[in-house]
């Protein structure tokens, strides 16, 4: 008897965790504004959602647009999102491939009204209107947020890298400011594990990107962990002397550090690798294997270093 007492007494609280959990959702759902949320279209992006807080969103594929995809069935100006009266409405920008919403083509330059869930297509690719207060708002929101940050240490993962990296490019080039690239990882890393233990390692890429985050670097700046030891942080409009010092003051920063982990020091360097966006360079992929292999002459050359490629 008393098992199936434990067991109904289990049930309940189960249910009341349940019933709080998604009173929560409904919450966090009502101060939702309306979004779109990419359905088709860059694999990078696949899930990602742009709030509707403000009139006049462009959507295109320039950098400088508010709702930016990168893919050549979409205009540089392809559509216009309008906030008037509690009503969201599209407008087409007289763009080469048209705007579809739920399979009709509307005429260019008269606004169109969205209704929840329909689905917006811009040349090849396709958005989905949520509503104001939709429950999936938060719910989709939550899961591309998950498929962009890093499990471990809370900052954005390789994926969300391989997606910034090539808009930050594009941008670089359309406002003819310079993009710098800082990689760096911890030296002897192996060393940290083997000697303290993976909780200890853990713990020490917790806290190297936790200073990072919130002491030594601007907020518009993207920060990431491409891969176990490895950091990547991109500079839009920093010049290689500005990226240069950033690079040294993280290596200076971190080198000081007091890193214990169950009464114990852990002495932590790194090895960091600096480029900038230059004349000849094609795609955002140049940069970035310049500063890599600047890395690894850091790394060559003694460790505990920045390097700046040629």
């Amino acid at each position: 008897m008393a098992d199936e007492d434990n067991k109904d007494d289990f049930a309940d609280k189960t249910s009341i965790l349940q019933s709080d959990t998604f009173k929560l959702r409904i919450a966090e759902a009502g101060q939702a504004p309306p979004s779109i949320v990419l359905l088709v279209g860059p694999a990078s992006a696949i899930g990602r959602q742009w709030p509707l807080e403000d009139t006049d969103r462009i959507i295109g594929r320039s950098p400088n647009s508010h709702i930016f995809v990168d893919d050549r069935s979409v205009s540089k100006s392809h559509a216009k999102i309008l906030l008037e009266g509690g009503d969201v409405s599209i407008l087409d920008l007289e763009s080469t491939n048209k705007t579809v919403i739920n399979g009709q083509m509307i005429n260019p330059l008269q606004p169109v009204k969205l209704n929840n869930n329909d689905q917006i297509k811009v040349g090849n690719v396709i958005f989905k209107y949520l509503e104001k207060g939709n429950l999936e708002t938060v719910a989709s929101a939550a899961t591309y947020d998950r498929g962009q940050t890093d499990a471990l240490t809370g900052i954005a993962n390789r994926g969300a890298l391989d997606a910034k990296g090539p808009e930050l490019f594009k941008r670089s080039e359309l406002l003819g400011i310079p993009l710098s690239i800082i990689t760096f990882d911890i030296d002897h890393f192996k060393k940290v594990n083997d000697t303290y233990g993976h909780p200890a390692g853990d713990y020490v890429l917790k806290e190297i990107s936790k200073i990072i985050s919130t002491r030594l670097i601007r907020g518009n700046d993207f920060f990431a962990r491409s891969g176990g030891e490895e950091f990547v942080l991109l500079l839009l409009g920093s010049n290689l002397k500005t990226a240069e010092e950033v690079a040294e003051r993280i290596r200076q920063t971190l080198e000081s550090h007091h890193f214990e982990f169950e009464s114990k020091d852990i002495p932590i360097t790194i090895s960091a690798g600096v480029a900038i966006k230059n004349e000849s360079d094609e795609a955002w992929d140049s940069i970035y294997d310049r500063s890599d292999k600047a890395l690894y002459h850091s790394k060559n050359s003694g460790r505990n270093m920045v390097a700046v490629a040629e």
